[in-house]
């Protein structure tokens, strides 16, 4: 076989008189790992058979022969009888590849008005949108499991934090709906993410659109897209859709990483403040006694490298000149590893959170711990008259006292409070309480229970009107 004849094995190989180096063929090779993108290639060319066929470029037999051995290419891959080949380079020419030894010459119509640039395009917009409605339900599986959680534990107490110092009495309930607000955020910037995914860039071809008569609109309708991108240069070259699926995914991976935190700290002896299942923790090969967190643990691990992927993506792109540059093939690792981390890390919180066991009378003790209602009684005693700043020295002196003492202010009886303040009577002890400080931030996004409570009824009714919507 002459060189020339080696050269032209490749699909780009006429212009070339000396075949690809060996080595340079496996390093410029992406169906390593491009190659979980065959079903999205499939489908995205079954499309474009069918709307070339609408418009006159195939016949109708062509195209029928097209998709029958576009399907039986997919169930070869499937069933695990391909074989993939790198001297063909990436996913699409492989699959190509393979038609046309299956159906002959008119597999090489399937490329005509097309390019590898639009076609990958449209293959990772196919593939995330996918992904992103797989990691969408996770996210609600995730949030509803916390709506139970909280809604089960809005009466019990707990310390709230501030610099991992107590500060004021919170209940537990409240603390996770705090989490369940990051999620919310978290969902909206995924599902708006999608909207910006669902755009077609196929039909862009290499860079300049095409000479023949498509009709991308409709091959937009036929892949679920919400329209054809605008600008044929833009369309092959932009992947701005998959650096803001990385910023979502930094920002929830960030998220988790601080429930990770708090799961870590509470689960300690220092803390004991909840209990999370067996088959959620390991044990230590050479200490008898350990139980560790090991799923919240690895979830804050797995944060880096999600935040290290987007950075990548971000680099990827800030030099490249207009249009399509081989520099791309490096989006789709990153891509990839971060789907695969965040779908991990949301199976295991939507499993792991509904499980999780509050250890109430430890919580409690804390609470008490640290002088936690001091600010109850400043404001008891602004409501009495004094300026704030007076009560709050007020109030830091009885703190000082109690500190002395090793007291907490509601262990003091009334005479001892009474020397920092006249004004002070028998009321106070109705504030000093940990029950009496949670309940009276009885406001909108208050402690209260039944504040804590009314936020889960309208967190179920706000997801239950969500999902109606996606459904129409």
């Amino acid at each position: 076989m002459t060189d020339q004849n080696k050269t032209s094995e490749k699909p780009w190989g006429g212009r070339f008189s000396e075949p690809t180096d060996a080595f340079v063929e496996r390093f410029t090779a992406s169906v390593g790992f491009d190659q979980r993108l065959y079903h999205h290639d499939i489908t995205g060319s079954i499309a474009h058979a069918t709307m070339l066929a609408k418009v006159g470029v195939l016949t109708d037999a062509e195209r029928d022969q097209i998709i029958e051995g576009l399907r039986g290419v997919k169930a070869d891959i499937e069933s695990g009888a391909f074989q993939w080949s790198v001297s063909l380079e990436d996913v699409h020419m492989n699959i190509e590849a393979r038609l046309t030894d299956r159906i002959g010459i008119t597999g090489k119509k399937l490329h005509t008005g097309r390019s590898r640039n639009d076609q990958v395009a449209t293959d990772i917009r196919l593939y995330l949108r996918d992904e992103i409605d797989v990691i969408h339900e996770e996210l609600v599986r995730l949030r509803q499991g916390l709506l139970d959680l909280a809604e089960r534990e809005a009466d019990t107490i707990m310390p709230g934090f501030t610099h991992l110092q107590t500060a004021q009495p919170v209940t537990f309930g409240h603390h996770l709906m705090a989490w369940y607000e990051m999620l919310v955020r978290d969902t909206e910037r995924l599902l708006d993410c999608r909207k910006r995914v669902n755009i077609m860039p196929l039909g862009a071809a290499a860079l300049a659109g095409t000479t023949y008569p498509i009709d991308r609109a409709y091959t937009a309708e036929l892949l679920g897209f919400d329209r054809p991108t605008e600008n044929s240069l833009d369309s092959v070259s932009d992947r701005d859709f998959a650096i803001e699926f990385g910023s979502f995914a930094a920002l929830l991976m960030t998220h988790l990483s601080r429930f990770s935190e708090e799961l870590v700290l509470w689960t300690s002896s220092q803390f004991d403040f909840i209990d999370l299942p067996d088959r959620f923790c390991t044990g230590s090969s050479i200490m008898p006694q350990k139980k560790n967190p090991d799923v919240p643990e690895l979830v804050r691990g797995k944060t880096g490298r999600v935040n290290g992927h987007l950075i990548s993506l971000l680099t990827l792109m800030k030099g490249q000149p207009l249009a399509y540059n081989k520099d791309n093939q490096e989006d789709k690792e990153p891509l990839f590893d971060m789907v695969d981390t965040v779908k991990g890390c949301l199976k295991a919180y939507a499993d792991m959170v509904p499980a999780i066991e509050a250890k109430a009378d430890n919580m409690r003790i804390a609470a008490k711990r640290g002088f936690s209602t001091a600010t109850d009684l400043a404001d008891y005693l602004v409501k009495k008259g004094m300026p704030f700043r007076d009560a709050h020295e007020v109030v830091g002196k009885a703190v000082a006292f109690g500190v002395a003492e090793e007291r907490d202010l509601s262990d003091m009886t009334l005479e001892e409070l009474a020397v920092f303040s006249d004004v002070i009577t028998a009321d106070v002890f109705d504030v000093l309480t940990l029950e009496g400080s949670v309940q009276a931030r009885d406001h909108l996004g208050g402690t209260a229970p039944d504040q804590v409570r009314a936020a889960v009824g309208r967190a179920r009714q706000s997801m239950k009107t969500a999902m109606k919507t996606a459904v129409k």
